[in-house]
């Protein structure tokens, strides 16, 4: 089944007959299926912040339709956006984005008490998930008080402690270490095989990509070319390697996937 369809999405900024439009994407298709591990990569400017803004409802397209676990989201707007994105999304950032006056635990369990759940539910919720997460001796301590992979690993909690249709990961791996970063990325995999989460994570990062079970690569707006990992890691990163070399022109060019 698939949680999220996006048919011909544009972004244009600018226009007005000035003669300064951007065009940030141009026509992008894109499915991804309950339960998968979706990467997007591609160079700086090529959309792939423009692309995740609007798949996550901060931003409109400009043309284009965006379905997200059966609701149409191009439709949506204001107070309906908002309660939408706060019942079916899952945010990982790069930054963490934990509230220092908070516990991990109070922070773990904001989704649901901006949403109203009761006391038992949301205390049974953070528990079990913190608990998965390895967070369980750390539930009653502040951010600044544990490490920078625990802090990642809270902001994780949080966002999948509602039960999203979709996690949706920006660069959740660039302001920690090579040792935390991989945690983060066994984290991923994890959830993806253990809890049958859905992730869309992007990325620049090549080792961080080798995680995921499909890649979606962007360039100039539009769907440049795809890569599915069909058998061990290892294999599925020298393959990003290789698509980056070309995506970059150090290679023969693939063309865009319109498909």
């Amino acid at each position: 089944m698939a949680v999220l369809v996006a048919n011909s999405l544009t972004k244009v900024y600018g226009g007005g007959g000035n003669g300064n439009e951007v065009r940030a994407l141009n026509g992008v298709n894109l499915t991804i299926e309950a339960g998968e591990f979706v990467a997007i990569m591609g160079p700086s400017g090529s959309g792939k912040t423009t692309l995740l803004n609007i798949l996550a409802g901060l931003d409109h397209a400009s043309t284009g339709t965006l379905d997200l676990d059966g609701q149409a989201v191009h439709t949506l707007s204001g107070d309906d956006m908002a309660l939408f994105r706060r019942r079916k999304l899952g945010f990982v950032f790069q930054d963490f984005n934990l509230l220092d006056t908070l516990t991990l635990a109070e922070n773990v369990a904001l989704p649901l008490a901006l949403d109203g759940a009761d006391r038992k539910t949301v205390r049974v919720q953070v528990e079990t998930v913190m608990h998965q997460l390895g967070l369980g001796e750390s539930m009653h301590r502040y951010p600044y008080e544990v490490s920078g992979g625990q802090q990642q690993r809270a902001a994780v909690a949080r966002a999948i402690v509602h039960k999203p249709a979709l996690v949706l990961a920006d660069e959740p791996t660039g302001n920690l270490d090579s040792a935390s970063a991989r945690a983060l990325l066994e984290l991923f995999t994890k959830l993806h095989q253990e809890r049958h989460a859905t992730l869309l994570m992007v990325t620049h990062d090549p080792l961080a990509a080798s995680y995921s079970n499909r890649i979606v690569f962007i360039k100039d707006g539009q769907v440049y070319s795809r890569l599915e990992r069909e058998g061990r890691r290892e294999a599925f990163f020298q393959e990003i390697l290789q698509t980056l070399s070309v995506l970059e022109g150090h290679g023969h060019d693939l063309g865009p996937a319109h498909s």
